[in-house]
Order: structure tokens, then C-alpha cells, then sequence
């Protein structure tokens, strides 16, 4: 009998699906009560800094959040495998609808398995005023167009 899936390649597989916008197999990797908090705490994206829990809720995050966009990638610089939950130090690059900008969020993203090859736990440390909103349009630099992104970020969440 095959082994579970660890957390770290559950990161992997989420991380793949929201790649290729395969909301299906995104939401396939959780379990049925699971929590994604994604900034951990209150935020433009969680009022109450309760996270979304169970499937229904994280399908409503996928909409609102994730579906809107042109494209997420990930680059993940580090990555520490301890019992089911990986930590992964990392960089997150969304193009935002338009493809004009990108929104560019450093931080440490944890998945923790149920131990049964689903994801229990999806919990993102990151600063959503310190994220980065840079035009494609221009060459990113000294006095280029680097701002800070939480507006824009809010306005995704919000479908405008």
C-alpha cells in the first residue's frame, strides 16, 4: 500500500493546480474541514482573520481571491519537512486581471496534512500592506512603479 502524500508534496499539488487554474484539483487536495488563512489574521481578504473553512468556504476564497487573475506562480526558495506540515520561504507572483500588474508577496507558507493525503491546513505569514503591486508595463526599479499592493489586492477579492 502506497504512502500518503507528505505535506510537502501536498504544497507542491496545490501549489501546481493554482498554477494552471484547476480550481477542481485545488479543491480535491482538502479536507472536508479544512482551514486556508491566507494572510493569517484579519485582512481585506478575511475581515475577521478567521480563515475559510471547510469546502464551501474555500471554494469562495478560489473565486474571489485566486479564479480572478491572469496567472500565480510560485518560487519557493526553502522548504522544511517536519512530521505532516511543511513550511515553505517563498515568493508568490500574481498577474492581475488586465495582465498589467503584478503583485509580488514574500513570506512563509504552511500546509499541514490530515495524515490521510489531504490538506487539514493551509496557513499563509505574509504582510498584506507590504506586498509589492510592480507594472509590467515598465522596468521595475528606483523610482519605478513599486507600491505598495493591499488596495489592489482588496479589489480582487472583491471582484472589481
Amino acid at each position: 500500500m502506497a504512502e500518503p502524500a507528505t505535506a510537502r508534496d501536498l504544497a507542491r499539488r496545490s501549489q501546481s493546480a493554482v498554477h494552471r487554474k484547476d480550481k477542481e484539483a485545488w479543491l480535491g487536495l482538502f479536507a472536508a474541514d479544512a482551514v486556508v488563512a491566507d494572510p493569517i489574521g484579519p485582512s481585506p481578504l478575511d475581515p475577521k482573520g478567521e480563515g475559510h473553512r471547510g469546502l464551501a468556504a474555500i471554494a469562495g476564497f478560489y473565486d474571489t481571491v485566486i479564479a480572478p487573475n491572469e496567472q500565480i506562480s510560485f518560487d519557493i526558495e526553502r522548504s522544511y519537512l517536519c512530521g505532516d506540515e511543511v513550511a515553505d520561504v517563498g515568493t508568490i507572483r500574481t498577474t492581475l486581471p488586465g495582465g498589467e500588474h503584478v503583485v509580488v508577496v514574500r513570506g512563509v507558507y504552511t500546509y499541514r496534512s490530515d495524515g490521510a493525503g489531504r490538506i487539514a491546513a493551509l496557513r499563509a505569514y505574509w504582510e498584506f500592506n507590504a506586498a509589492e503591486r510592480i507594472s509590467v508595463t515598465q522596468c521595475p526599479g528606483p523610482g519605478g512603479d513599486r507600491q505598495p499592493a493591499g488596495l489592489c489586492l482588496a479589489r480582487v477579492a472583491k471582484g472589481r
